[in-house]
């Protein structure tokens, strides 16, 4: 098991940064760092977590979709570490939905995205993957992407208007249950 790393929260310059290619996936700091962000989105109550959020400069990210606090309905999936992903097709159709970050502590977005993308990433053990995600899946790898580049969420928000607290969506998740 890995080892609870502290989150950055916006305003630390790295998470404005684009994110280093990973050349050695299988140096020990590459395989460390993944059990390590594994264990840090799990405590974090998150869906998913990248290397900039906890000040490593990779392109490497983890989606963990699972039903927790902060997203009650997500679906489950195992943690899934993605090296040097991309997105290699998207469906036209754009969907808003709301977001939060673990480096955003107490705000939610109402931020547009893709429905369906074709991606592809190494994995832990360097084999090249490619897959198809749809909805919120979709939406995490999305935003997880984002943070290679040094975009936060925010950045996407067509108006002000689409922020409200955390306490506000908790409530709204609430009313239409």
């Amino acid at each position: 098991m890995g080892k609870l790393l502290s989150i950055l929260q916006l305003g630390e310059p790295i998470l404005r940064q684009k994110g280093s290619f990973v050349e050695n996936i299988n140096d020990e700091q590459i395989q460390k760092l993944i059990d390590d962000l594994v264990t840090t989105v799990a405590q974090a109550n998150g869906v998913g977590i990248a290397a900039p959020q906890v000040a490593q400069s990779s392109r490497l990210f983890i989606v963990a979709s699972r039903p927790n606090p902060r997203y009650p309905n997500a679906p489950e999936m195992e943690p899934t570490a993605m090296i040097n992903p991309k997105i290699i097709a998207h469906s036209t159709e754009i969907v808003k939905g709301w977001e939060g970050c673990l480096c955003v502590p107490g705000i939610r977005g109402l931020v547009p995205r893709y429905q369906e993308i074709e991606v592809e990433y190494t994995d832990r053990h360097g084999k090249t993957q490619k897959q198809e995600f749809t909805d919120f899946v979709a939406r995490i790898f999305q935003h997880e992407h984002d943070h290679l580049d040094g975009i936060i969420f925010l950045d996407r928000l067509e108006s002000t208007l689409d922020i409200i607290t955390e306490q506000q969506y908790q409530k709204q998740l609430v009313n239409n249950t």
